[in-house]
């Protein structure tokens, strides 16, 4: 504290307030009543969400118009949140008195921004855990098919072991193709899956290779040569054709989460100066009432 001595030889101290600036108890009234309000429309959304999303082929959305319109909705559930969140707390907060008009303007932005980050805080916290256990089930269950998946693959060779199979495959590879496709069909149809297998990781099957396909699907299924080579032609650019469609869905997906996280990113912040203006709004609302104390006259 300052002292300072006037031009008359008087001392002027300084007047400081003995109370905090920051009440908490309009803070806490308002990111209750902005959590309660965020819990509403969330569990809103996700019941309008769920009529986007069909196991019927046809019947759902896209993966980006779903990503987008959670996105928006989150936007809506900031605003409407943080508003109310904010008025509530500068409406009930207390006057402040011999207090400069900027000053109050100042605490009461603080106020709101706190309450609403206080309920950010509070709703992530319960996002992060509905998510994490849906994780863990979701973890459980793919555990579980691991395990049958590994049980089913047992008698194969293994994944790593997949390169050394196709050129060992490719080594031995018997000069009368035809003859070996008839006798033995496992071990026929194990060689056409490690073609393909490697064909996949590569990104492509060698010519070579597809006149050794053709020669045992002729073999196999009576076909002529040629008519094998279109078959095999055919395949092949269905396993194409389904790849490029299994990386068109990863980049919508990842399109999807990119805009979800930069409207969710936006919203945030938007939230925030809401908040703070809806308290500030409540607050000089609030100091419009003024209450006068008459005292009799001596």
């Amino acid at each position: 504290m300052s002292v300072s001595m006037t031009g008359s030889g008087e001392i002027a101290t300084p007047v400081e307030s003995s109370k905090s600036a920051m009440t908490w108890g309009p803070i806490f009234g308002g990111a209750a009543a902005a959590i309660g309000v965020t819990l509403i429309l969330l569990l809103l959304g996700s019941g309008v969400g769920l009529t986007m999303v069909s196991p019927w082929s046809g019947q759902s959305s896209s993966l980006g118009t779903v990503g987008v319109t959670a996105a928006i909705w989150l936007v809506v559930v900031q605003w409407l949140s943080s508003g109310l969140g904010g008025y509530i707390t500068g409406r009930l907060r207390t006057k402040w008195a011999a207090v400069h008009t900027d000053e109050v303007f100042f605490r009461d932005t603080a106020h709101g921004f706190i309450s609403w980050a206080l309920a950010t805080i509070f709703v992530a916290g319960f996002l992060a855990s509905s998510l994490t256990s849906l994780a863990g089930a979701g973890a459980q269950a793919v555990g579980s098919a691991a395990a049958a998946a590994g049980t089913a693959a047992s008698s194969t060779a293994s994944a790593a072991d997949l390169p050394t199979a196709y050129f060992t495959d490719a080594l031995l590879r018997p000069e009368q193709a035809r003859t070996g496709a008839t006798s033995d069909d496992t071990a026929a149809t194990a060689e056409v899956s490690r073609i393909l297998l490697s064909g996949a990781a590569a990104g492509q099957i060698p010519d070579d290779d597809k006149a050794y396909l053709a020669t045992i699907v002729s073999a196999r299924t009576g076909l002529s040569e040629a008519d094998a080579r279109t078959r095999v032609d055919t395949v092949l650019k269905r396993i194409d054709d389904a790849k490029v469609a299994a990386q068109k869905a990863a980049d919508e997906a990842r399109k999807a989460a990119s805009t979800t996280a930069l409207l969710g990113a936006l919203s945030l912040l938007i939230g925030a100066f809401i908040a703070a203006a809806a308290a500030a709004f409540g607050g000089s609302q609030r100091d419009e009432e003024e209450d006068l104390l008459v005292t009799p006259r001596i």
